[in-house]
């Protein structure tokens, strides 16, 4: 056999591995999940940090994908693809997305800071329509932020307006990851309710 044969050879042995991990995984076995880290993880933070540019995010992301194949990893059918290639996708989906939320939460800031600091201008003697409905959209979600249980109201304020990842905001309250990440996602599931009828 040829080197190449040799080469794809070996890569069929490793991607059939891989789909023998994720079937223990669906068994429950965290050795496998283990074992999986070891292979995929380097180069699915090289990816992360390639998109997001940002180290601490990009170990967040990885940490998220993991989770995520832990928890689907009983839907993985080798015929539709290898385990590393969807690993590869949903880090590159989950990147794609942070930097979206980034620009949002840029959008979100760029609308209230200025008139939170006094530095509001009226353009021809009023507020032009658009100022006004984002002064309004920027009340409402200060307002419904302030309605959260005071622990979602914290760790959502460290991640949107203190910038802090979600493994920051763990180490800076003393929490476990998970009851961070728990946090934040039941503190925007209410954000959303209440406010998105309104802004």
């Amino acid at each position: 056999m040829n080197q190449v044969g040799e080469d794809v050879s070996a890569q069929s042995e490793q991607n059939a591995q891989d789909a023998r991990l994720m079937a223990d995984m669906a068994r429950g076995d965290r050795q496998a999940l283990a074992d999986l880290y070891d292979r995929f993880s380097k180069p699915l933070f090289a990816t992360s940090v390639r998109i997001l540019n940002d180290a601490n995010e990009a170990a967040d992301i990885v940490q998220d994908v993991f989770i995520a194949l832990w928890e689907k990893s009983a839907r993985f059918d080798l015929s539709r693809g290898t385990a590393f290639s969807w690993a590869v996708t949903l880090t590159r989906n989950r990147s794609i997305d942070r930097i979206r939320m980034r620009r949002r939460r840029r959008e979100l800031l760029d609308q209230a800071v200025p008139e939170d600091l006094g530095y509001a201008r009226a353009e021809n003697g009023a507020e032009s329509a658009d100022r006004m409905e984002a002064s309004e959209s920027a009340t409402a979600v200060r307002r419904a932020v302030a309605g959260l249980p005071k622990e979602q109201q914290k760790a959502l304020e460290l991640a949107f307006f203190g910038g802090l990842t979600q493994q920051e905001i763990a180490t800076q309250l003393s929490q476990p990851l998970g009851t961070i990440k728990a946090r934040i996602r039941r503190g925007l599931l209410k954000l959303r309710d209440t406010v998105a009828p309104r802004v």
